[in-house]
């Protein structure tokens, strides 16, 4: 048992030593991470409609 109180007095001492983000940097980071999808996701979307059109004019 000792050694779980190790860990938690451990863990506590660690938690002390975090720089936590500000709420600006969260927010923009969110705000990246949103773009970045919706962006990679519009030219998978596109690649998937070429590559379907593509195919349909191969096959006739």
């Amino acid at each position: 048992m000792s050694k779980v109180g190790q860990f938690i007095r451990e863990s506590k001492a660690e938690m002390k030593k975090v720089v936590w983000p500000t709420k600006d940097d969260v927010v923009s980071s969110v705000k990246v991470v949103i773009i970045s999808t919706v962006l990679v996701a519009a030219v998978l979307g596109l690649l998937d409609f070429g590559f379907t059109e593509a195919f349909r004019a191969i096959a006739g």
